[in-house]
């Protein structure tokens, strides 16, 4: 392993691999560890040793809920990869690695093409602007089609992708790749796990195929060199270096997706797709400043990945280790970190210390000295960091972007069995909180029961799982349930004069509030309610604000019908009176409560639903059947296309409350043959009957 300093920023790719489940990401990442020296044995994720699948839970299901980090050496190098989950209920673990990468490599079965979740985990990508490339694998299997793959990455995802490298034959047929850039054919010897390749002449009856599959590669990065563009046009030949610097410019800048195949599992084309991040995937250098804001003036600040300069750095997950306690995962954007040193929390104010800086590979830890800008590693020390916090030397104020993470839409009830474990529980939650930004805990008010909240039946599944082994607290849980919030339909004005006499001292506050509903897309992801103050400082003083700000917000976590949290509502303070010797800050922020609450139960509130985006493909046969079900289910197709030759996909919007249980009716009505996804949507208004129903419900329990 190269040290610090012979890792020069250029040298250095932070990726991230993300796919739909079981495409094989985390076989793609144990034969990338094996092929870069850092393994000696490759495992397998069904035999349940694969080296990024450590928590026991993942070997027993085979499958990845946390993201596991680990780095490899590759061509003088470093590659840190991050290797992501692929079921839906993990999405944030993709958010939170993709918002800190520089870049990604996008995994396709050759079978299965663009699958349900690869497009959500393609627009995240998006989201954040993170260049890729797409590695079609699985080329050895039956039904592989690398050809229709591609076609379906241009009619869902992108047309700017594009094939740098061919499979020589497919199925039990598929031998190696010919690669488009040095018009080379690679074979992988079996006999050591594909360690040695050969490179060789293409085969004659694949020239023809190669030669238009180069033409066409060469049109579609001409637009990024001029020089390559002239010799196109001129019918000369092109060296490969210049194919290689055109692909890479546009692959840095979003114009150009270079497209890869190979076989994980049968150790084939792992070689190219690491060249291929090496050569076209950005360095820390490549992607530019860093954009940032002030917190104060709002204005835009540019952080340069220099490692002389200010420190800033993203804390972008928080894990919980039974050996050295709270883990906090960092990317450094700017300057450097030392073990031993102080940084400046931008989100809550501390100052904190940092006891260790820990390399992560998987969940094993090798001590750092020092962490500079483009590194992402572990600290341990930090008692109040959390996910999303910015972090600095205190020299520079500043604070990076946040994070989107979706709402929870699936609620158990959860209680320790015996008194012992009460305080145990209380713990484990709390840390597993801390953990994961979807997971919520909180205590009903007319039940007391505990209640957990996460993505999915799978999730709050794991997170029991977790409660039991990890933390030795046995306890009973209830059967799922829907997470409701509520919303208002009216614009009200209400108002609340508060006048006491408390302690000996009096009290006086005067509030008027505009309540009113925000349609539904003029919702932000990150801001979900609005305040606005409209009233002059003459009747309140603008040392109040903010009070009545916060106080205003915090009325919504409790709505008037079924005391959950209220959204999509625009406040606006827009009259209200002080006296300068009884007003106070306690005072203002009651008479603010007091208002919010009157006036929600007077705006006709509402109680919102969970809506999924419920995506199934199915054999031709079934699909009239599973239409008709959805129907019956309050359901809305949205889309409905070919999926490949047998197989049809629907994709259609349906209301959480009907979806328990849907794994055995899709069984039964598919014989089995029927897959799907779900992914959460938005809240949209229940119709009333479910309303009544929910109210009936809740009410029931209260009494």
């Amino acid at each position: 392993m190269k040290s610090d300093a012979d890792n020069p920023l250029s040298k250095i790719r932070n990726i991230g691999i993300m796919a739909h489940i079981d495409a094989g990401k985390t076989t793609t990442t144990e034969r990338i560890l094996f092929y870069t020296g850092f393994l000696h044995k490759m495992g397998e994720v069904h035999d349940g040793n694969a080296f990024t699948d450590w928590m026991e839970q993942e070997r027993e299901r085979g499958i990845t809920i946390t993201s596991a980090t680990v780095n490899a050496p590759w061509r003088e190098h470093q590659i840190n990869i991050i290797d992501t989950p692929g079921h839906v209920d993990f999405t944030a673990e993709v958010e939170r690695s993709l918002r800190v990468l520089d870049g990604a490599v996008s995994v396709f079965c050759a079978v299965g093409g663009v699958e349900p979740q690869s497009e959500t985990v393609w627009h995240q990508a998006d989201r954040y602007k993170v260049p890729r490339l797409a590695y079609v694998n699985k080329m050895d299997r039956t039904g592989a089609d690398y050809e229709n793959v591609i076609n379906m990455i241009h009619e869902r995802l992108t047309s700017k992708a594009c094939a740098i490298n061919i499979p020589i034959g497919k199925e039990d047929c598929f031998e190696g790749v010919i690669d488009l850039i040095s018009m080379e054919a690679w074979c992988f010897d079996p006999l050591t796990q594909g360690t040695h390749t050969s490179h060789m002449k293409i085969p004659d009856f694949m020239m023809d195929e190669a030669l238009i599959a180069r033409e066409h590669l060469l049109e579609s990065i001409a637009e990024f060199n001029d020089e390559l563009m002239m010799l196109v046009l001129e019918g000369e030949d092109v060296p490969s270096e210049l194919i290689k610097k055109a692909i890479r410019r546009g692959t840095i800048h979003h114009g150009f997706i270079p497209v890869l195949c190979g076989s994980s599992l049968k150790n084939k084309g792992l070689q190219l797709l690491l060249d291929a991040v090496v050569d076209f995937l950005p360095s820390p250098l490549d992607i530019g400043d860093t954009h940032a804001m002030d917190p104060d003036s709002h204005e835009p600040v540019y952080l340069a990945a220099d490692p002389d300069d200010h420190f800033v750095g993203m804390a972008f997950k928080v894990q919980i280790d039974k050996y050295v306690g709270r883990l906090i995962y960092v990317r450094v954007y700017s300057g450097t970190l030392k073990k031993g040193g102080n940084f400046q929390n931008m989100t809550n104010g501390k100052r904190e210390r940092v006891a260790r800086i820990l390399q992560m590979m998987s969940n094993k830890k090798n001590d750092k000295e020092y962490l500079h800008a483009g590194d992402i590693a572990a600290i341990v020390g930090p008692k109040y960091l959390v996910t999303g916090d910015t972090i600095t030397d205190g020299n520079i104020n500043v604070v990076l972007s946040k994070m989107h993470f979706p709402d929870s839409v699936i609620s158990i009830a959860i209680e320790p069995k015996t008194k012992a474990d009460q305080e145990n529980l209380a713990n484990a939650l709390l840390r597993l909180e801390e953990e994961d930004p979807t997971f919520k805990v909180h205590v009903d008010k007319d039940s007391g029961q505990t209640l957990i909240s996460g993505m999915g039946e799978l999730h709050l599944d794991i997170i029991v799982d977790r409660i039991k082994r990890e933390f030795g607290v046995t306890a009973n849980v209830g059967n799922p349930q829907v997470s409701y919030k509520e919303s208002i339909t009216l614009v009200v004005q209400t108002s609340e004069v508060f006048q006491r006499e408390l302690n000996g001292k009096g009290n006086y506050a005067s509030v008027t509030f505009r309540l009113s509903p925000i349609p539904l897309k003029e919702i932000s992801d990150d801001q979900k309610n609005t305040f606005k103050c409209s009233v002059d400082s003459a009747k309140i003083p603008q040392e109040y604000w903010k009070a009545i700000e916060e106080s205003a917000l915090a009325a919504l976590s409790d709505g008037p019908l079924i005391s959950s949290n209220v959204e999509r509502v625009a406040i606006e303070l827009v009259d209200g009176d002080y006296n300068p010797v009884d007003s106070n800050e306690l005072a203002f922020r009651i008479a603010t409560s007091m208002a919010i609450c009157k006036g929600l139960r007077q705006a006709k509130p509402v109680i919102m639903e969970p809506i999924m985006m419920l995506t199934v493909i199915s054999p031709d046969d079934f699909v009239g059947d599973i239409i008709s079900d959805i129907n019956a289910k309050r359901g809305k197709i949205e889309v409905m296309r070919k999926h490949n030759e047998y197989q049809q996909e629907v994709v259609a919007d349906v209301p959480l409350s009907e979806l328990f249980g849907y794994s055995t009716r899709i069984r039964s009505l598919s014989q089995g043959r029927a897959i799907y996804t779900l992914e959460f949507k938005k809240f949209e208004i229940a119709p009333a009957q479910v309303q009544n129903e929910v109210l009936r419900r809740i009410r029931g329990y209260a009494e």
